[in-house]
């Protein structure tokens, strides 16, 4: 009867946030409240004490802290369990080599030795998962975890396309995450040449007419990456290209691609990208208005150039950004700021979240909570705000997927939306509710798997109303005093305030 009580006044109060669009938070005018918003938007939310700390700091100090990350130390026990995840160190030829069945000195795998391969590649999207959960919820470098994710979504793979299961970690590790607070172009350029992208949108395949890739076969040209880094990338739907570009962006990028059997080779990177100069169209292109000379690989350099220095790239990236930490509908006069920064500073991530972060737009009382939290937000933040340390991931990996934000597995290369009519609707709601009534009462198995079912402590409320500064409504603050003492943490994590962000 209680829990039924308790999942029926959850439900009401989530609706609640349906209905409203959004909380009609408190305007962040405090040091406390500042700090929070803050924090719920540049780091998942607060853990314990974290309110406290960056409102003593001030939030001026602490985004110039965040916005350099290695001048923050970084928690031991988090590098003691990275360092323990072994595949996250390898590099895309030698997770092919190690965990996926091929010749070796002209010896075919038996099939009992090919699956027994397979199923050990398992190891490496756990490990990439553990790493991504782990960062999220115990990182100092907090801001830097947020933007790694932005980006991958950004630049979205998806883990169930054939041999990307291979290097969804390092795609992560080794082009998105050194980038993330660096320069677009070196991004654009880092994602370009990782054999997952090359993989996931088809341009190993891409080559001229004639020409013959991989096993010998003629795959003529490939549209698929050209057209999403100009569409999702770079330039937006908007952004002025044509048909006549992405045929042309194609052609540059024919031979970008693999090397032969993904072994390090003559012409091949560290990270496995190849480029084969003999499935190269070699034909004079018109890219954007701008005549590209034949210059074998160098066209694509020329072109990556071209597009991160479009002032349609600076504009589609900066709403973007806006959209992600402001509102589903940043205003243009924010957007314009933004992508001036950008163009002024060749694409500088680092300096255009400054001006992000410094803008009124961002502290604008209509700005706080504005953004219904994504799955991934909301179960990031919640296990943050109970200071849940992740010992087994699998069940937080599970619950992602049930409430349909499986990390690494958004099949279109869009990316997971981060609006809120992406994410509110009553089936989901429903499953938050089961979410914060299990972590509430301390009955998940996510710090201790073998917990006897017997032995569950719930949550402290008032912990967790005080590690949100205490800034949570009367409304939910009655509910709270009112509910048995079991289910009083659950209406915290299940309150609309703490749904949003």
């Amino acid at each position: 009867m209680i829990e039924r009580w308790l999942r029926l006044g959850l439900a009401l109060a989530v609706l609640s946030v349906s209905g409203a669009g959004v909380f009609a938070a408190t305007a962040p005018d405090t040091p406390e409240h500042r700090a929070l918003h803050l924090l719920n938007r540049i780091a998942y939310g607060p853990r314990p004490g974290d309110v406290e700390r960056v409102a003593a700091m001030g939030v001026d100090k602490y985004i110039d802290q965040q916005l350099s990350p290695r001048s923050i130390e970084e928690s031991p026990k988090l590098l003691q369990r990275l360092g323990e995840l072994k595949t996250l160190r390898m590099t895309p030829p030698q997770l092919f080599d190690r965990y996926e069945p091929h010749p070796v000195f002209g010896r075919r795998p038996t099939p009992d030795e090919a699956k027994a391969i397979r199923e050990e590649s398992r190891i490496i999207v756990r490990e990439a998962i553990e790493a991504r959960l782990l960062r999220a919820t115990m990182s100092e470098r907090r801001l830097e975890q947020v933007m790694t994710d932005f980006w991958f979504n950004h630049f979205n793979v998806f883990v169930g396309k054939g041999l990307d299961r291979l290097w969804i970690g390092s795609f992560e590790e080794q082009a998105i995450r050194p980038h993330a607070l660096g320069k677009f172009r070196d991004l654009l350029g880092a994602t370009a040449r990782h054999p997952a992208m090359l993989f996931y949108l088809d341009n190993w395949q891409n080559s001229a007419p004639g020409s013959h890739g991989p096993g010998g076969r003629e795959f003529g040209l490939n549209e698929n990456y050209a057209r999403e880094i100009m569409e999702l990338h770079t330039l937006g739907v908007d952004g002025g290209y044509t048909q006549a570009d992405v045929i042309a962006l194609a052609r540059i990028f024919t031979g970008w691609g693999l090397p032969r059997g993904l072994r390090l080779a003559k012409g091949s990177s560290d990270n496995g990208f190849a480029f084969d100069a003999s499935r190269h169209d070699k034909g004079t292109k018109t890219f954007l208005g701008h005549v590209i000379q034949p210059n074998g690989i160098a066209e694509g350099e020329q072109a990556l150039d071209i597009l991160a220095r479009s002032p349609a790239t600076a504009h589609h990236i900066s709403f973007q950004l806006a959209q992600y930490f402001v509102s589903d509908n940043p205003s243009p006069k924010l957007v314009d700021a933004l992508a001036k920064t950008f163009h002024d500073t060749d694409g500088d991530i680092r300096e255009v979240l400054r001006t992000l972060f410094k803008s009124d737009e961002f502290w604008a009382s209509d700005s706080a909570q504005a953004k219904f939290k994504s799955p991934y937000e909301y179960v990031v933040s919640a296990l943050r705000l109970a200071d849940v340390t992740i010992a087994d991931p699998r069940p937080v990996a599970g619950l992602l997927a049930q409430l349909g934000m499986p990390l690494y597995g958004c099949q279109t290369p869009d990316g997971y939306k981060t609006t809120s009519d992406a994410w509110l609707n009553p089936d989901a709601m429903t499953r938050r509710v089961n979410f914060a009534t299990a972590l509430g009462a301390g009955r998940t198995r996510i710090a201790n798997p073998d917990m006897a079912p017997d032995s569950a402590t719930p949550l402290d409320a008032d912990h967790l109303i005080a590690a949100l500064g205490g800034d949570v409504t009367p409304k939910t603050v009655a509910a709270v005093n009112a509910a048995p003492r079991p289910l009083k943490a659950a209406l915290v994590l299940g309150s609309p305030e703490f749904m949003t962000r």
